[in-house]
């Protein structure tokens, strides 16, 4: 049951609210199961993803699947109503499509990707549950003048913003064209999951109209930011298409801009555990859109 607004809550990340900066350790699990549980992860693997946050995947699509998903790409982006729809994020400066959210309830092919096991079986096996979709966007960086990302915990905002308790998601990341070192590809700092950022600030109303084009309210400060890639350096996450990574909603990440010629495309999916359901946010008035952050908690 969702608590109401007045009622007093005992919040374990405090942020926003003009908290104070600091780093504190996590309070949960990173890993919901016992000793990895069973599932297609084996034991390798489980711990891998316990202590860096993450786990890449040289291959997870096949080519064909890959082909099929980025023609539909180029049907949605050429969508005029799609377009004019509050799910597409435009670029403040080009104007060019950066994001389409829910783009798993806007398209069929993505619908099943969704609820590909290749994905879903992972999640399960270390959240320990059935899951739900939170989130589905697609992000796009063209050539030339794709922008940048900012260093960010996805826990943070969905924790202050959507009202999610616990940092028992996981975000799968698949390329759709293939992530280089320089086109802009994700960065992440192995083992930041472990750590929370309390970001200071009230959140802003409608926060998301500017914030899913540039992030300013809930980024690190660069003294945080320091501390992390000192004690756990940053790793770029490349790959051909049809490669994935899953991370863990709590660590910090993010990517440069592309100023090559050769465009980015990514489809991330959130899943979030069945017994972390979304209630009022912590750190803002009211919940972002359900196209952002799904109050539909129905299992995949």
């Amino acid at each position: 049951m969702t608590p109401p607004l007045t009622e007093t809550r005992t919040d374990p990340y405090p942020t926003r609210n003009d908290v104070t900066i600091g780093i504190e350790p996590r309070r949960d699990p990173v890993v919901w199961t016992p000793e990895g549980g069973s599932g297609p992860l084996g034991a390798a693997s489980v711990e891998k993803f316990d202590a860096d946050g993450f786990l890449a995947i040289d291959t997870l699509v096949e080519p064909d699947v890959v082909a099929d998903l980025r023609n539909e790409l180029d049907r949605l982006r050429a969508d005029a109503a799609l377009a004019a729809d509050e799910r597409s994020i435009c670029e403040r400066d080009s104007g060019q499509i950066r994001s389409i959210f829910e783009v798993h309830r806007i398209s069929p092919a993505f619908a099943a990707l969704v609820a590909d096991p290749r994905l879903v079986g992972p999640v399960r096996q270390l959240l320990g549950s059935e899951v739900y979709v939170h989130q589905s966007r697609v992000n796009f960086k063209p050539g030339f003048n794709g922008r940048e990302f900012y260093w960010h915990s996805d826990f943070e905002t969905w924790h202050a913003e959507d009202g999610m308790p616990t940092p028992r998601a996981i975000s799968v990341s698949v390329a759709l064209t293939e992530n280089l070192d320089s086109n802009g590809s994700l960065m992440i700092m192995p083992g930041s999951h472990r750590w929370f950022v309390s970001c200071p600030g009230q959140t802003p109303p409608d926060h998301y109209r500017s914030s899913l084009k540039q992030q300013e309210i809930g980024t690190p400060d660069d003294a945080s930011l320091t501390w992390l890639a000192d004690q756990h350096g940053i790793r770029q996450i490349t790959g051909p298409a049809g490669s994935a990574v899953f991370f863990d909603s709590n660590c910090m990440h993010g990517s440069s801009s592309n100023i090559t010629p050769y465009p980015r495309s990514n489809v991330f999916i959130v899943y979030n555990s069945v017994e972390n359901t979304l209630v009022e946010p912590f750190g803002a008035a009211v919940p972002r859109p359900t196209f952002i952050a799904s109050r539909v908690f129905d299992p995949v």
